[in-house]
């Protein structure tokens, strides 16, 4: 990672640590709906949801390969974003697992080829996604206090979590 990205993370995970818990009632939040898309044209590929006869087994696939780790699930492209030397989307998977239904991964695609994030999230559907400079943002309600608001920052290369702050 460049030092200015660096500074820039460091920077943004500080100013959110210090700006104290965010105290937001979820249910009175205005959560947007999540855009669906099931594929996604790039200067470097196209990203497609592989069909399925099985709902929680579909694929996600790049120029019709299965990406490398395989990202499977009931799975949705909500988010893209574009900048002149790479693309990122933003991944929804529904594993089906009652106790944590939906989780999240970044993939970043480059003329040199692709990574995909870890797994991310609080388990929720309801989500905000915001984009500065080379920083992606996600909002979610915290899975054991679904009043207060999870934040997780995508950097390009890795997620860092920033739950809500205790007071």
């Amino acid at each position: 990672m460049n030092k200015s990205l660096l500074l820039r993370l460091v920077t943004l995970s500080l100013s959110l640590l210090l700006s104290g818990p965010v105290a937001a009632d979820s249910d009175q939040q205005d959560w947007p709906k999540q855009p669906s898309r099931l594929k996604l044209s790039t200067p470097y590929g196209q990203l497609h949801v592989s069909q399925s006869d099985y709902v929680y087994d579909a694929r996600l696939l790049l120029n019709g390969e299965e990406t490398k780790p395989p990202v499977m699930g009931l799975l949705n492209i909500p988010y893209a974003f574009s900048a002149t030397d790479y693309h990122v989307a933003l991944i929804s998977i529904d594993s089906g697992d009652d106790s944590c239904p939906i989780n999240y991964k970044w993939i970043l695609l480059e003329s040199s080829g692709y990574d995909i994030s870890d797994a991310f999230g609080s388990c929720s559907e309801q989500i905000r996604v915001f984009a500065d400079n080379h920083l992606f943002t996600m909002q979610t309600p915290n899975l054991e206090q679904p009043d207060k608001i999870d934040t997780y920052i995508f950097d390009g290369e890795t997620v860092v979590a920033q739950p809500f702050a205790d007071s």
